[in-house]
């Protein structure tokens, strides 16, 4: 029997493709981003004015439309930073929140807000035991607050604060009232996180119906369903969604910016101002101010978005990234980059893929043993470093002559004590030139890393991606086991392990290994 031949086909994914319905394509979203406002208000967090004007500038470069600078009638503090945004002539509008009390929208005033936004409990729960109001005086002071900042000449939002649990047709009431008031854009809070996208859509559907101003959401993440809840509403006529980076806020967080951007975009064929190659770039840039890391899992901008690791996957990635990507959506797009991990699930294909790049040709035998060493050592439960598959395949392959090291470490010397500053001096060949550079640090191992990093980048553009303590042993000779990943201008990243008794020596001896093999790998 004629053995049958596949033919290539040439395959192009849109949001067509996955099925995105006509009446979304092209649909213009606006990007209502509250980091600076509700993402501050993440437990633990708590942002210095320069650090809310350095993420206020790169939310100007993400491309938001609105920026919630604050709550100025909360702290003088915050009333200062909220003026310092507004008036630092971002393309972004500027909002401030205010509860409906004239004293908060006059502090938004005071501030030169471009748009106030105010807020007041519409929720029986809220209402009776928070506020203590009736319905007819929340209705009243909804009202006359909408009235007093239109008598200021700026733009007003209305938010009904917890409105999923508010009744809809007492709902409704309000919005429509704040509307022939003169509010410019309503907005629908899922306070407490408890929609589902169904009953989400259904709420939109019945008040986009009886409002004829844009309507926008604002959806918590209690349940992870904040990004699915703010897409239902996209679906049922909303034209603005409130986001954060990586999803800050309180509790379990606000909808995600970069999942309901890129889900938008890639899923939808929606459209929004965001430059979304900044998207990576901006998740970093919070997550340093913040405090707050990104889970390597996060969707889009975590370290694992575009990364692959199981045999199956990396051979169809090498062949076609859209083998086991979404396809519309790549990293380049995202300001990410594709990695291929080695590890006890690892296959052929990316583990002598990984060997060619770094110079290493073994033959199918050879190869066959550095898998078997390399899950041997994964079932184990240890991590797998770039240096660590460069040894096996070292010892396998055979090393030949002794490679060249661009970095050759001489000497280390570290002053720390109560009253000194941690100070560290590195004497190392680089390049064939000695060298001898010295840093401070928080303490002796940051001081002696910095050392080693600022004599490199002299050359090169190469920082830290990753620094961690794996494991130490017990007792007073503990082994301290350290892994530092180094990452090239390009996005290239190598890591590295190193042992030792003295954690100093540990972190310099894997940094200095990591820089070595991204160095040979750029040669």
């Amino acid at each position: 029997m004629a053995s049958q031949k596949t033919s290539k086909e040439e395959i192009t994914f849109s949001a067509e493709v996955y099925g995105a319905e006509p009446e979304f394509v092209g649909r213009e979203v606006s990007v209502f981003d509250t980091t600076l406002r509700d993402g501050e208000q993440t437990p633990g967090v708590s942002l210095t004015i320069g650090e809310k004007f350095i993420i206020a500038r790169q939310l100007e470069k993400l491309g938001v439309d609105v920026i919630e600078a604050g709550f100025p009638r909360s702290s003088p503090g915050e009333k200062q930073t909220v003026k310092k945004i507004a008036n630092a002539g971002l393309d972004p509008q500027v909002c401030g929140l205010a509860r409906v009390l004239k004293p908060d929208i006059d502090a938004c005033v005071d501030a030169d807000v471009d748009m106030v936004h105010i807020f007041v409990s519409t929720s029986d729960i809220q209402r009776l035991y928070t506020i203590k109001k009736s319905r007819e005086e929340v209705l009243e002071m909804a009202v006359d607050a909408v009235h007093y900042v239109k008598e200021h000449g700026l733009r007003c939002m209305f938010s009904a604060m917890d409105a999923t649990r508010t009744d809809l047709e007492y709902l409704v009431k309000v919005y429509t009232a704040v509307e022939e008031a003169g509010a410019d854009i309503i907005n629908v809070p899922d306070t407490v996180g408890i929609m589902t996208p169904a009953r989400m859509r259904r709420l939109i559907e019945a008040i986009v119906e009886r409002v004829s101003i844009p309507v926008d959401v604002h959806c918590h993440n209690d349940f992870g369903l904040a990004v699915a809840n703010t897409l239902a509403a996209f679906e049922a006529g909303a034209s603005e969604v409130q986001v954060t980076i990586n999803g800050l806020g309180e509790r379990g967080g606000n909808a995600d910016l970069a999942e309901t951007v890129m889900s938008l975009h890639c899923l939808y064929g929606a459209k929004t101002n965001i430059r979304t190659q900044f998207l990576v770039e901006t998740a970093r840039l919070v997550e340093r101010h913040t405090g707050i890391p990104i889970c390597p899992t996060r969707p889009v901008v975590g370290d694992n978005a575009f990364a692959h690791e199981s045999g199956i996957h990396t051979a169809g990635v090498i062949e076609r990234s859209d083998t086991f990507e979404p396809g519309v959506m790549t990293p380049e797009m995202v300001g990410h980059v594709r990695r291929i991990v080695v590890g006890k699930h690892a296959g052929r294909h990316a583990v002598n893929k990984a060997l060619v790049e770094a110079g290493y040709f073994p033959d199918d035998s050879q190869l066959t043993e550095i898998m078997s060493r390399i899950k041997e050592l994964g079932d184990k439960g240890k991590r797998i470093t770039d240096a660590d598959l460069f040894a096996i395949a070292d010892s396998v392959i055979g090393a030949g002559e002794e490679e060249e090291r661009v970095v050759d470490l001489k000497e280390v010397t570290v002053m720390t004590g109560n009253l000194i500053t941690p100070t560290a001096v590195v004497k190392a060949v680089v390049g064939g030139i000695e060298r001898t550079k010295s840093d401070t640090g928080v303490g002796p191992v940051d001081a002696a890393v910095k050392a080693v990093q600022s004599m490199i980048g002299e050359e090169t553009n190469i920082k830290i991606h990753d620094f961690r303590i794996e494991a130490i042993t017990g007792g007073s000779d503990a082994l301290a086991d350290v892994i530092i990943g180094v990452e090239d201008e390009n996005g290239h990243i190598v890591s590295a392990r190193a042992a030792r008794e003295d954690i100093v020596m540990a972190s310099v001896d894997a940094l200095v290994s990591a820089l070595n093999r991204l160095l040979k790998k750029q040669a």
